[in-house]
């Protein structure tokens, strides 16, 4: 995704010791300049995210998130509160 022929803005950021240290080896491993380093990671964090253009939308990346998941029961989304919070007692009826 390159932006070659636009106008860039300057941007000041300020990084502790072990962020720059971090920013210089993945730069190094990368081949690439510190500021393509932080637009990739920018760009990549913001395609990450889940869209929050309406209420529930990021619903949609929730579904399915633990199918891949070892020992998830398979009635768990028809028994969550059993799950959750334990089944509750058995309520025993006085007799008349």
């Amino acid at each position: 995704m390159a932006n070659s022929g636009r106008v860039r803005e300057p941007v000041q950021v300020y990084l502790d010791k072990s962020d720059r240290a971090l920013l210089k080896a993945v730069a190094e491993r990368a081949a690439l300049p510190h500021s393509e380093v932080l637009r990739v990671a920018l760009r990549r964090l913001a395609a990450d995210l889940p869209p929050s253009d309406r209420p529930g939308a990021s619903l949609a990346s929730l579904v399915g998130a633990l199918d891949s998941v070892p020992g998830v029961p398979r009635d768990l989304a028809t028994r969550h509160d059993d799950y959750l919070y334990g089944k509750p007692a058995r309520v025993r009826k006085r007799k008349p």
